[in-house]
C-alpha cells in the first residue's frame, strides 16, 4: 500500500481515554447523520422541494455524505473518508444559511441558524486530522499509523 494511502487510512497512536472519546462522539454524531441522511437517501436526486436551485446530483452528494458519512463513523470504517464527505456537505449549508439566507450563527427566536452545520463541519475536521481511535474498524482493518 502506498505510504499516503498508508497515512490516510492507518489510525495514529493515542490514549486509551481519548480513543474512548473519540468513539463516543463517533457513535452520536454517526448516529445523527444517519437519521438526517436517511430521508434523503430514499430520494437522492429529489429531496429538495420542486424548484430548488441545486442540481439533483449535488442532492445526490450531499445524501449519500450524510447516509454513507454517518455510517462510517459509527462503524469507525474509513473515518477520514467520510469524515470528509460530511465536512464538505456542512460548509456548504454553512454557506447557505450564511451568505445566501444571511441567517445569523445562533438564532434567538427559534428561526433558521448556521451553528448546526459549523459544529458538524468542525467536528467533521476533528475525524480528519484525530482519526477514528483505537475502537474502530479502522485500527483492525488498517492497523496503527506513525504518520
Amino acid at each position: 500500500m502506498n505510504s499516503k494511502v498508508k497515512c490516510l487510512v492507518q489510525v495514529p497512536a493515542q490514549t486509551k481515554w481519548a480513543s474512548v472519546a473519540l468513539l463516543l462522539l463517533r457513535l452520536v454524531v454517526g448516529i445523527a447523520f444517519i437519521l438526517h441522511g436517511f430521508g434523503k437517501i430514499q430520494n437522492p436526486f429529489g429531496w429538495m422541494p420542486p424548484g430548488s436551485p441545486v442540481p439533483g446530483f449535488f442532492q445526490f452528494l450531499a445524501a449519500l455524505s450524510e447516509f454513507g458519512g454517518g455510517i462510517a463513523l459509527v462503524l469507525g470504517l474509513l473515518t477520514r473518508l467520510g469524515s470528509l464527505g460530511i465536512a464538505i456537505t456542512m460548509a456548504v449549508a454553512t454557506c447557505m444559511h450564511a451568505f445566501v439566507l444571511h441567517d445569523p450563527f445562533v438564532n434567538l427566536t427559534g428561526g433558521g441558524a448556521f451553528e448546526l452545520p459549523f459544529v458538524y463541519m468542525m467536528i467533521a475536521i476533528l475525524f480528519i486530522s484525530m482519526g477514528p481511535g483505537k475502537f474502530s474498524a479502522d485500527d483492525k482493518v488498517f492497523g496503527n499509523s506513525s504518520c
